[in-house]
């Protein structure tokens, strides 16, 4: 019996490790490969510092390769990755929204570029560390939750096609972390208790600011700080220094809590007002992207969180008009913004999800 061949993106971490280690143990053919994303000296950064994509991370997945007596290739796709994550990630920033690039870079770098090289070299598969399990239904391929629901990747994978969907493995679905680390141990793995990656890869220090800056040479232009009336109440120091519900950093004082709950690139002014206005009950999502189902022909009842670790809450989304979904919560949400990703689910389905575009 022919083998069949998967790929595995190896960031360096443990999750993407065991996973290599896990498939080759299920009698695949695999191969690790690590994605080059970004020089980091064009960030200004040490050889061995940076988030999932620095040069230590690619020895530590090498070793773990030489390891599992498995082959190891890097890929780069330097270029790639500045025209479709970090370039957009700035110029959003820039625009007045707060993007989310795991996602960007999951659909354009890992889920497509990959996928298509992984099909070029012959694989049949790729395969991620990522919490998240793929099933096959009734004919469609569907995108569903882990077992363990404390580490659910699936809000950064709602952009998954079909196509990708049935080429691709999330061997970890139905273990946890403490499992995964006590496999990778077993496995004389070296980076068995390496910590999590928290912070964006090409922003390790979450200087958000100072990164645009840094990379596309712009310079914020203070404005106003105004009220929800539109009256001047002080001085802000550019938009991309904050974002919807920021409440600390602000600058200034007004003897009571303010947030910011609004920004508006073409004027140049920030909103700051009480924390009840950050409420919102309607978000208006583009470039929406649905897993288990082609459209939505009437009213669906699902529930949704409108950004990564917000609490999941009941609502119903509503058929696509001039490419823009209507989802109305039952319950309003807390400081939903322009640019962050609204992903739904069907209990353990996710049915689909897209990009804030709008609230009220």
């Amino acid at each position: 019996m022919v083998k069949k061949k998967v790929l595995v993106g190896m960031s360096g971490g443990v999750d993407s490790s065991a996973a290599a280690a896990l498939l080759s143990e299920q009698g695949y053919e695999v191969c690790g490969c690590t994605l080059r994303m970004y020089d980091n000296s064009v960030l200004g950064e040490d050889y061995r510092e940076g988030g999932c994509c620095s040069l230590a991370d690619v020895d530590d997945a090498k070793s773990v390769c030489r390891k599992l007596g498995i082959d190891h290739i890097v890929l780069n796709f330097t270029e790639e990755f500045g025209r479709k994550v970090m370039g957009p990630f700035a110029d959003s920033y820039i625009s007045g929204e707060t993007p989310n690039p795991c996602i960007e870079c999951n659909k354009h770098m890992k889920f497509d570029l990959m996928l298509r090289r992984a099909e070029l070299l012959g694989f049949d598969y790729i395969a991620t560390g990522h919490y998240a399990n793929i099933a096959f239904e009734n004919g469609r391929y569907l995108l569903k939750r882990p077992a363990d629901r404390r580490k659910d990747q699936t809000y950064v994978l709602y952009t998954l096609t079909q196509h990708q969907l049935a080429h691709t493995l999330f061997p970890l679905y139905g273990m946890d972390k403490p499992d995964i680390r006590a496999f990778a141990e077993e496995r004389g793995l070296i980076n068995s208790r390496k910590p999590d990656s928290q912070d964006i890869c090409f922003v390790p220090d979450g200087d958000y600011a100072a990164f645009i800056e840094r990379y596309s040479g712009y310079r914020p232009v203070s404005g106003d700080f105004v009220n929800p009336a539109g009256e001047k109440i002080g001085v802000h120091a550019g938009l991309i220094n904050y974002t919807i519900g920021q409440r600390r950093g602000l600058g200034v004082t007004f003897g009571k809590p303010v947030f910011v709950t609004d920004k508006d690139p073409g004027k140049g002014t920030v909103t700051l007002s009480d924390e009840a206005d950050l409420f919102k009950s309607v978000l208006y999502l583009r470039e929406v992207n649905l897993i288990s189902c082609d459209n939505i022909s009437e009213p669906m009842r699902v529930t949704a969180k409108a950004r990564y670790s917000a609490r999941e809450q009941e609502a119903v989304i509503y058929p696509a008009e001039k490419g823009i979904m209507k989802i109305e919560f039952l319950s309003p949400v807390r400081a939903p913004a322009k640019g962050q990703a609204c992903v739904f689910y069907d209990g353990d389905i996710v049915v689909g999800g897209g990009i804030i575009d709008g609230a009220e």
